[in-house]
């Protein structure tokens, strides 16, 4: 349970509570910029709003000063090449540290609410995951490539992709869980609008199958593990 929470904490401070204009901000002005010490303080707050235990008052401080670290040195090292390697990096360090944590954790400092279970917190982490994280995975993986020059002859409507990615792969994620295995086939059919003979430009349809392909892999994987864990 307190892995979970931990881990609930997390995406919430980082993904759900932070807006990209922080990020562009903390980016600019690195240790300096007032956005950094507030994602800082969200995070904090989260946990101790999820954990709920002065007890457990040493994770909260070893999470959240690892945290400033973690970011403060990506932010200092990382440039426009390497801004996408450090942002797995330092989502990697995050979790490792939120797992070392957890390892020290004792059974006996933690009271469980009845009404709060392993299988919602586990279930509600794989829904939050698979909407806004997995949008800025993707978007974090295809900054290699430029978009705007792959669509400049043709209007889109503004983050359409982006929702349209949400929806599909909660979909995907509910589809699994309930067995219902045919519907992602159905799922995946209708998505194959989008086939080389359809689409002129090349590299656009590139494009657009390798997005499809990685969110509907992450979809599947992700409902596979929440369906072996529970």
């Amino acid at each position: 349970m307190i892995l979970l929470k931990l881990l609930l904490a997390h995406l919430i401070g980082d993904f759900f509570l932070q807006p990209q204009k922080w990020v562009k901000e903390k980016e600019k002005k690195k240790l300096k910029s007032p956005k950094l010490y507030i994602h800082i303080l969200i995070h904090i707050i989260l946990l101790i709003v999820l954990l709920w235990d002065i007890s457990l008052w040493p994770f909260v401080l070893i999470i959240s000063i690892s945290h400033l670290i973690i970011d403060g040195l990506k932010l200092t090292l990382q440039n426009e090449k390497t801004k996408r390697l450090f942002f797995f990096i330092d989502q990697l360090l995050h979790i490792l540290v939120i797992i070392g944590c957890y390892f020290f954790y004792s059974d006996n400092t933690f009271n469980l609410k009845p009404y709060i279970t392993e299988n919602n917190l586990l279930l509600l982490i794989c829904l939050l995951f698979l909407t806004i994280p997995v949008s800025i995975i993707m978007k974090t993986i295809f900054l290699k490539w430029n978009i705007s020059e792959l669509t400049k002859n043709n209007d889109s409507l503004k983050d359409a992709g982006k929702y349209i990615g949400i929806l599909e792969r909660i979909l995907v994620f509910i589809f699994i869980i309930a067995g219902h295995w045919e519907a992602v086939g159905f799922l995946i059919t209708a998505k194959s609008v989008f086939r080389f003979g359809e689409l002129k430009d090349r590299q656009l349809t590139e494009y657009i199958l390798i997005g499809t392909l990685i969110s509907f892999g992450i979809s599947i994987t992700t409902g596979i593990i929440y369906s072996v864990l529970i």
